[in-house]
């Protein structure tokens, strides 16, 4: 057993069909992945090399492969239907019966010979985001160095391969390869210096069905075209842009578009000019059009020179406040790409406001699996759960179809340039993930993407006996550590909504006041006698981004939902809860709660001792003793920062230093 497969892990079925018959007309690279990926598990599960042929006979496992233009399942949808000794794959095309042989094989693997699948993909764009720099290192990246950059060269590997088998597995359909922060050399991306091993990663990509994305400088007429300006409404400008993006996808196949992030955090953007982030994304759109590419613009703008003393200014209203007044001036192959909430990925936040604000404009969810605020993929935090809940907030946008995943999906307004995006949480390591547990959530990622009606327990269930086989006290333990991961890091972190409260730059470890005085506008407000952010109208106004009755409810202390009440309400200490505690000892009790969690899931992986591959078992037992110690630190520093800050002891007499 081999965890370097992830759960592309096929191991030896107890039974084996005599032979295997294939029927595929299919021509193409999609085509051809298809018989590849038959052989490598079959061979692997039966010990038995597919034949490729129309007909076979009573002792064969005959699988059929039929593409009809005018399939109810459309190009990425299946229909598997499969009886002891016979199985077929339906689709509208050749993505589709990708997908569905991925799912059919799923299904063998886990001992099943009779069932029937049918999906057609919940969003259509399921995409994930590399912040890799060409240096090789990966910003926010915690699992060793790039697979696509070494030494400022694009990398072609067997390994970028076995990348494109796996996400396609789980119906990823688009991959952007560079960071978002294009700094340096990376601007050449689009220029003829790096064609010749784009082009061969995106044919690669094309043969698993994920189209190629590049990030753009929104500056590179002047950093790489020789102009004093990068104005998008000048014709210099566009000149250059017309040129370049034409060059781009008529020299690269398979290509998509750019994802851009502009006037954010030091990077360049139209606003240096004067102009709107539709003026900006719009003549980029222009140009990509007659190619049918798309150009993705990320809302993560805000002023990060914010003065800790303003407490009217409010980082969480940025993205709804540079974004709503545009609303119907994006082009129809621009997507807005806002983060599932107004800050910046913590472990609790309220979703976006924009998703419900904006009404004609295509929008795309961002989520970040990379864990850069969850524990780093040293503190196992099992995301779906929460994707799950903000995928099933309701928007009151007032369309009949208002949650987010109605939003995103294109159920709501009708569109087709819209989905989910995933910042991930790959690398080079051994494992892919640097914690074999993190392998989870993008396993999960492209799971829920596809299908946005899965539940988090589902997900886990079915990723855990692929990867680890089928013995049931491993899937037992495992789904319990899982399902219990991301509350217990929530509760030895970041009480009722405050988040934030990590080493500065690093983003890892307690510090309680790393962020609370500086430009970055993260703060919590602690004082002696409370804690919290006023976002309400008399606050910071940010509570009336939302359409009401979500408005309203977060204004008011007594029907904003707790784990968000310090988000929403600066509040006393004493405050009384729901659960008949106060605030403080909510604090005190959650951090002791979940630093016993913490040791808790070690105990249940030590269970696991010989059940899993010792490989895997060591490595995520090191990091399982990491995450049970660490999560005593921050349980120490939090309760300690706190009952010196309130003078309120611990009604448990527990030692607080």
């Amino acid at each position: 057993m081999t965890y370097t497969k992830a759960w592309l892990n096929y191991e030896k079925m107890d039974d084996s069909p005599e032979r295997i018959c294939v029927a595929l007309s299919e021509t193409g690279p999609i085509a051809d992945s298809i018989r590849r990926e038959l052989q490598i598990a079959f061979e692997a599960m039966y010990g038995v090399a597919p034949i490729f042929a129309d007909q076979t006979d009573k002792e064969a496992l005959f699988v059929t492969f039929h593409c009809s233009k005018v399939h109810m399942y459309g190009e990425e949808g299946y229909l598997v239907k499969a009886v002891p000794g016979k199985i077929t794959v339906e689709s509208g095309g050749q993505r589709g019966l990708l997908y569905g042989m991925f799912a059919m094989l799923e299904r063998l693997r886990m001992g099943e010979y009779a069932f029937t699948l049918a999906q057609t993909p919940s969003n259509p764009i399921r995409m994930l985001d590399h912040w890799d720099n060409l240096d090789g290192s990966i910003e926010r990246g915690y699992s060793g160095n790039s697979f696509f950059f070494c030494n400022e060269e694009v990398t072609v590997t067997e390994r970028i391969r076995d990348y494109a088998r796996m996400i396609a597995s789980v119906g990823i359909n688009a991959v952007c390869i560079n960071n978002v922060n294009v700094r340096g050399v990376a601007a050449e991306l689009i220029t003829a210096r790096y064609r010749a091993p784009l082009v061969q990663l995106s044919r690669i990509f094309e043969a698993y069905g994920v189209k190629l994305f590049l990030s753009l400088n929104f500056a590179s007429p002047k950093r790489i075209g020789g102009l004093d300006t990068s104005d998008p409404c000048d014709e210099r400008v566009r000149a250059f842009w017309r040129e370049r993006i034409a060059d781009v996808f008529e020299g690269i196949p398979n290509f998509g578009g750019f994802v851009v992030k502009a006037d954010s955090e030091g990077e360049p953007g139209p606003f240096a000019y004067g102009r709107t982030h539709a003026d900006g994304a719009n003549m980029l759109a222009e140009f990509a059009r007659p190619y049918g590419g798309i150009v993705i613009w990320r809302c993560f703008v805000y002023n990060c020179q914010q003065d800790w003393r303003d407490t009217k200014t409010d980082r969480a209203r940025s993205g709804y406040d540079n974004f709503i007044g545009h609303d119907g001036e994006f082009a129809d192959n621009v997507i807005l790409q806002i983060k599932n909430g107004p800050m910046d990925f913590q472990v609790r936040e309220p979703v976006h406001p924009l998703f419900g604000g904006l009404k004609k404009t295509n929008m795309m969810l961002e989520v970040q699996i990379a864990q850069e605020y969850t524990g780093q993929q040293r503190h196992v935090c099992y995301l779906l759960p929460m994707f799950h809940e903000i995928l099933n907030f309701r928007t009151f946008c007032g369309q009949e179809s208002d949650t987010i995943a109605d939003i995103v999906s294109g159920r709501t307004y009708g569109n087709r340039n819209c989905g989910m995006v995933a910042v991930t949480n790959t690398g080079d390591d051994e494992n892919w993930t640097g914690h074999d547990l993190a392998a989870a959530n993008l396993y999960g990622f492209g799971r829920l993407a596809f299908n946005t009606s899965l539940s988090a327990e589902d997900i886990a269930r079915d990723w855990i006996r692929l990867t680890f086989g089928l013995n049931q006290k491993v899937l037992e333990n495992v789904q319990a550590i899982l399902m219990m991961s991301w509350p217990a890091y929530e509760k030895y972190t970041s009480p009722l909504g405050i988040g934030w409260m990590v080493t500065p730059h690093t983003h890892y470890g307690p510090d309680v006041e790393g962020y609370e005085y500086d430009r970055w506008g993260t703060y919590h407000r602690a004082d002696h006698m409370g804690i919290g952010v006023d976002r309400t109208p008399a606050g910071t106004g940010y509570t009336a981004q939302y359409n009401e009755p979500n408005a309203s409810m977060y204004a008011n202390v007594e029907t904003c939902p707790e784990e968000l009440l310090l988000f929403f309400h600066h509040m006393p200490y004493a405050h009384v809860l729901k659960t008949g505690k106060t605030i403080i000892q909510h604090i005190y009790d959650t951090h002791f709660e979940g630093a016993e969690e913490a040791e808790r899931m070690l105990a249940l992986w030590r269970e696991l001792q010989g059940l899993v591959e010792p490989a895997s078992y060591m490595r995520t037992l090191a990091r399982f003793e990491n995450q049970a110690e660490h999560a005593k630190e921050w349980r120490d520093r939090i309760n300690t920062y706190f009952h010196r800050m309130s003078w309120v002891e611990d009604e448990k007499g527990r030692k607080i230093y």
